[in-house]
């Protein structure tokens, strides 16, 4: 196979722009240890072909979310579209369901990739590690290049860490999850590569594409020799049409290091309203790659939020944590997902409870437990085929609802759940018949602020108050608050939620933080105001934090 020339060097790019020799990457980022095993000129080779071929088709997907929003907006709801209902009647269709290592996914541990969480998830007992380049990761470049290298010396078993402290960080478990990684979505850049185009047009590089690329060409066939495969959680998609661009990226990324068509397998997050009216034509389009879906519920909380957030008030959610998965549109979400699923012979996956145990108070650690195995017992009754865990200490209790009901059988896509019928009016009544409340109010500002000063430290999964908090409980945090300033909302107290109130909660916040050098509380603040009390909405607050105030 052919493989193209990729140049670093600025000037080495125009020139090659100039004489017709694009397209080429450039590395803008510094320089860090180790980061030549990763950025190799084969790799920087692969990722510039996946940018020359699928770049553009990237926009275009983006452009359609944007144009869908705006009409969500305006007054028309999202339906099961009429143009593909030949896809969602025909019964004979089937995707490819799980490859090797990846038959029992009862429980699935999440987490970010720096090499000491990487080694506790591979120790953990999980029978699934997600490996979090996405909402557990700050996306520093040490981060995103670190991330990649402990990856690669974990499934080469070479990775070993040593903390400030001393303490030494081995892979000691016999038999390590199932690793399946998560790279950003279709809307993340990469700051520190540049693209630039044959026409000479230079991009910030996609940070999908960037993830993906570097985890499939060094790990592939490693993976494959291991006695299992490139495996991916692919998020925030919003249409079937965005399912076939990664689809036909993987197929070209199979043929690109020759390996079989349909190597790769993908379980699809359904965390956005839109992708909801589609996740039948989400899996045809990914058939030959795709495992399952997991049901996202903070980001799909989030997106729910997002599109209706100027439709008036009975598409006002209350406080956070009344926003349950025992509430009728989530439930209808997610009975559809399961029902969807073992249709196609697909995994279905349950979301992630946020509660976290807390080593140091037992009474705390055992209302969490108490909380998680609830949760855990709904999905596996649900016909759910697995779940997430943000922290080992939950597994016990998760695959102990799981096993009650699974017992020695690896799955349950058995059970049809023909007796689910849900509407499109079930999945838009978002009625809750709660308040918003002071205390929800606070909790959100607070909440958000102090999540965004860690991840401006590059941390990207954060405890706070008992919960695992990452970017998408961040964002539900922020776009509640837009939403009720927005949609004239008072609290259960009286109080008018405006501007000047959340100013006043922002100030409090600050007074209250435990303050240090070189913490970034000044710059949460700032990012907090831009994304919450100004009369534009970005569609992600990731969006304007990373290219302004992620410094490296």
């Amino acid at each position: 196979m052919s493989i193209p020339t990729a140049t670093a060097p600025t000037r080495t790019v125009d020139a090659a722009v100039s004489a017709g020799l694009g397209p080429t990457l450039h590395i803008t980022g510094p320089q860090l240890d180790r980061q030549d095993e990763i950025l190799t000129t084969e790799a920087i080779a692969f990722l510039t072909e996946l940018h020359h071929r699928f770049g553009g088709r990237r926009h275009d997907r983006l452009a359609d979310r944007q144009r869908a929003r705006f009409e969500i907006g305006n007054g028309h709801d999202p339906r099961f579209r009429e143009d593909t209902a030949h896809i969602r009647d025909d019964a004979d269709w089937r995707v490819a369901g799980a490859g090797p290592g990846l038959e029992d996914r009862r429980v699935e541990i999440t987490g970010p990739t720096d090499p000491k969480m990487t080694i506790n998830a591979l120790n953990s007992g999980a029978k699934v590690w997600l490996a979090d380049l996405e909402d557990a990761t700050s996306p520093t470049w040490r981060n995103i290049i670190g991330g990649q290298l402990s990856l690669r010396d974990a499934i080469r078993g070479e990775l070993s860490h040593t903390a400030a402290d001393g303490r030494e960080y081995r892979v000691t478990a016999e038999q390590t999850p199932t690793i399946v990684m998560r790279p950003r979505g279709w809307h993340l850049s990469e700051k520190h590569i540049e693209f630039t185009d044959r026409t000479g047009r230079r991009l910030a590089a996609s940070g999908s594409l960037i993830d993906f690329g570097l985890y499939f060409f060094h790990n592939a066939q490693a993976l494959i020799d291991a006695g299992r495969g490139p495996y991916f959680y692919i998020p925030k998609l919003e249409s079937s049409e965005e399912a076939r661009l990664w689809n036909d990226v993987f197929s070209f990324s199979e043929e690109y290091i020759g390996i079989p068509h349909g190597t790769i397998r993908a379980t699809v997050l359904i965390e956005t309203l839109p992708a909801a009216f589609e996740m039948d034509e989400i899996l045809y389009e990914l058939r030959d790659h795709c495992a399952g879906l997991n049901a996202g519920r903070w980001d799909y909380i989030f997106s729910i939020i997002k599109n209706y957030r100027g439709r008036g008030a009975r598409f006002v959610l209350p406080d956070r944590s009344e926003v349950t998965m025992t509430v009728p549109f989530m439930r209808a979400y997610t009975e559809l997902l399961v029902k969807t699923c073992h249709k196609r012979g697909a995994h279905a996956i349950g979301g992630m409870s946020a509660f976290i145990p807390n080593r140091s108070d037992a009474e705390l650690t055992e209302r969490a437990l108490e909380k998680v195995a609830a949760d855990k017992r709904r999905e596996a009754g649900d016909g759910f085929d697995g779940t997430w865990v943000a922290h080992p200490d939950l597994i016990p209790a998760a695959q102990a609802e799981f096993d009650a009901v699974l017992g020695e059988r690896p799955n349950q896509l058995d059970r049809r759940r023909d007796d689910v019928e849900v509407t499109a009016e079930q999945l838009l009544d978002l009625r809750i018949g709660r308040p918003v409340t002071e205390a929800g109010v606070h909790e959100n500002v607070s909440v958000a602020i102090r999540y965004l000063e860690a991840w401006l430290r590059g941390q990207g999964a954060v405890a706070i108050d008992g919960l695992m908090e990452d970017a998408a409980t961040a964002e539900i945090s922020r776009s509640q608050v837009w939403q009720w300033i927005h949609q004239d909302r008072r609290t259960e107290e009286g109080t008018a939620i405006t501007v000047e109130h959340i100013e006043g909660l922002i100030q409090q916040v600050l007074a209250d933080a435990s303050r240090h050098d070189g913490d970034r509380f000044d710059d949460a603040a700032d990012i907090f105001r831009e994304v919450t009390l100004r009369p534009e909405f970005p569609a992600f607050l990731t969006l304007p934090a990373y290219s302004r105030y992620l410094t490296d």
